[in-house]
């Protein structure tokens, strides 16, 4: 599918909850209608009853994960966007939160680092739906590693091969992938426009007997939602292509200008990354979202600048939050 031919359907509106994130914050005021936080959301759905028998708070770690309800003519579909990094995380913070995952309908990765396919196999045997689509892209399964400044190289977890995620099975494409009922774009891989995203300089890939620099990750995607009247729902596992490359991939497949949301991981922590935290800030701030969560990979650098550029979009993410447009 080439970006000419995208037809991604516009949706009377979409929930994401944050299912698996860097952090938790379930004290401080949110003022906003779209952002709730996870206590008050969960005893509007299923009441003080089940809140006081079934609810825990949700944990953090380092990982991502999104779950992606859209909801258009009275019909709603959901996704899972990446499974973390612990085996049972997205499993343990959905029974937490009440969240049933046998609604799932698919999976997207958005790139084969660890913390976001570590609950993979897990999650899979749960939703236990036959040939459960599992969107990737091909390089998602080469032997990764990353240089460590005296120049040895810590290798990464595996992928986890198909025979290891069944009743699931793995759709690999390098292209833009429609998910529920056209409602949920992968973007497939990002263009490289900007002079100041330069990828993840330190990834190496293990390539006939030796570790070779493999700097763009293009296997990094994100998933976009298109709102009526309000616009595009951008949702970044951690932006390796560059978070500003993909917004304006994401404008271009959709032919759509304006941004309704920007949330997930920028990847900008990291003296290599904080480099680039001012012209992302400048950039943000002219794309103009109505509001931007920045979280997972960001860091807390990359998160203030954020913030001081669009105070008014600006939403600190934590691991249960709500989110509704």
């Amino acid at each position: 599918m080439n970006s000419n031919r995208v037809s991604l359907r516009e949706v009377d509106s979409v929930e994401i909850v944050s299912l698996v994130d860097n952090s938790v914050d379930f004290v401080s005021s949110v003022e906003r209608r779209d952002v709730e936080q996870v206590r008050k959301w969960i005893t509007k759905r299923l009441g003080e009853e089940w809140i006081k028998k079934h609810f825990k708070y949700p944990f953090a770690e380092h990982g991502f994960s999104m779950l992606i309800r859209t909801f258009v003519d009275e019909k709603s579909c959901c996704v899972l966007f990446d499974t973390g990094l612990g085996r049972t995380s997205v499993v343990d913070n959905a029974k937490r939160m009440g969240l049933d995952l046998t609604q799932i309908e698919a999976i997207a990765l958005s790139h084969g680092h660890y913390d976001h396919f570590g609950g993979l196999q897990k999650t899979v045997k749960v939703i236990s739906r036959k040939d459960l689509p599992v969107i990737v892209h091909e390089d998602m399964f080469k032997t990764r590693g990353v240089a460590n400044p005296d120049g040895s190289i810590r290798k990464y977890p595996k992928f986890p091969e198909e025979n290891q995620v069944k009743p699931a099975k793995f759709v690999k494409t390098k292209q833009p992938y429609l998910l529920a009922e056209d409602t949920v774009l992968v973007t497939g891989e990002i263009p490289r426009i900007t002079d100041f995203e330069k990828g993840y300089p330190q990834q190496r890939v293990f390539i006939n007997g030796r570790w070779q620099p493999d700097p763009w990750v293009w296997d990094d995607r994100a998933l976009i939602v298109n709102v009526k009247q309000k616009g595009l729902v951008v949702v970044s596992g951690c932006a390796h292509a560059g978070i500003i490359n993909t917004i304006l991939y994401a404008k271009e497949l959709t032919k759509t200008d304006t941004i309704c949301a920007i949330l997930g991981g920028f990847h900008l922590a990291g003296k290599d990354y904080e480099q680039a935290i001012e012209k992302t800030a400048e950039k943000l701030k002219e794309l103009k979202p109505a509001l931007v969560s920045p979280s997972h990979c960001t860091g807390w650098k990359g998160a203030f600048a954020i913030a001081k550029a669009l105070p008014q979009a600006f939403v600190w993410n934590s691991v249960g939050t709500l989110y509704q447009f």
